[in-house]
């Protein structure tokens, strides 16, 4: 039998802010963009959730929900630090880890003998061990399989431990709402609700080929997660060699100026999915593309570290004088530093 842990730092971004600075403890902080400039919230703690804020929401309009808000800018480097400290103190338990992004992570412990090899005390040791040397709180779901590790670590937040033992599961999923299966958003569980289904337990009462019928080749997936049944093993992903974003405009733009917002709108894009991607990559390379009107592309891009809106418009102001036409498509992105370029360095330290 499996056993997997899900870890998941609470409010992981807003959270590192506050310890590093104690004035921030105890009133609403978020972490995103300027509220001027059509920023976005990347993540908020406890004290500002409860008026309303969440991530992905306008930061203007959080600061209307939550006037006392106080959004800090990304410092991106130090949540990285902070993501490959909690990653060294996962590895010392299993070589089995998929990080999901810098803040969260998948860990087999089945074939360990650490802690007994009881893999509720090695999620209490992980727990205690981030917060004595990272200095944030974890929450964790231990299971048997990924869809309920996952569930479990959501199930006492913040700095919860949630333990779904193999006899408690049908107890567990009898009370679970159908939104906690991964791919259930608002649209899929308003249909739910039309049919009469709110939790597992009513998915349950369903036959496979009623739930086909329903939700297309989707039914499959509520049919067995609301079976606790995940047959998905923890694998570590391979590296990425870029990520980009873009964007097709419906009407040519035709200036450098008017294309200046959509860029910050890509840069919001791809900062969300940087966040996400797992925490061994490094940016070595910051590119910016575009399609003119008449469908000639040009890109261009610098050696950079990281990424900003500023290098990004820089970049498409020298890209956009090669033609001076009006732009059809845009795009930004960045280049990773491959594997080989890290252990290299990792050997000469």
């Amino acid at each position: 039998m499996r056993k997997i842990i899900h870890c998941d730092a609470d409010c992981f971004f807003a959270a590192i802010e506050m310890r590093d600075d104690a004035d921030l403890r105890g009133i609403p902080v978020a972490v995103g963009g300027d509220p001027g400039r059509r920023g976005v919230i990347s993540t908020c703690n406890y004290e500002a959730r409860a008026f309303g804020v969440h991530s992905a929401m306008a930061s203007a309009y959080a600061k209307r929900l939550c006037p006392q808000l106080i959004i800090l800018p990304h410092n991106i480097q130090k949540y990285r630090e902070a993501s490959m400290a909690m990653n060294s103190i996962f590895l010392e338990y299993s070589d089995t880890i998929e990080p999901l992004s810098l803040d969260e992570a998948f860990i087999d412990v089945s074939s360990t003998h650490h802690c007994l090899g009881s893999a509720t005390l090695i999620a209490k040791e992980i727990r205690r061990r981030v917060a004595q040397d990272v200095g944030i709180t974890v929450s964790a779901g231990v299971a048997n399989n990924k869809f309920l590790a996952k569930v479990a670590s959501d199930w006492q937040k913040p700095d919860g431990l949630t333990v779904i033992e193999p006899n408690r599961i049908r107890f567990f999923l009898k009370q679970l709402p159908i939104t906690c299966i991964p791919g259930v958003g608002p649209a899929t569980a308003k249909r739910c609700r039309e049919h009469g289904i709110h939790t597992c337990y009513d998915l349950q009462q369903l036959d496979e080929s009623q739930l086909l019928k329903w939700f297309g080749k989707f039914g499959q997936r509520l049919y067995h997660f609301s079976r606790g049944e995940d047959n998905r093993s923890v694998k570590a992903r391979e590296l990425r060699k870029s990520l980009s974003v873009e964007h097709t405009f419906s009407d040519d733009i035709a200036t450098v100026e008017q294309c200046y917002p959509e860029l910050e709108q890509l840069a919001v894009k791809i900062t969300k999915r940087l966040n996400r991607t797992n925490q061994t990559h490094y940016i070595n390379k910051c590119f910016i593309k575009i399609k003119f009107s008449d469908f000639e592309r040009t890109t261009m891009e610098v050696p950079s570290k990281e990424f900003s809106l500023a290098k990004y418009q820089g970049l498409f102001k020298q890209a956009w004088e090669r033609y001076r036409k009006p732009v059809r498509l845009l795009g930004l992105g960045v280049r990773f530093q491959q594997q080989t370029q890290l252990e290299q360095q990792m050997s000469l330290l």
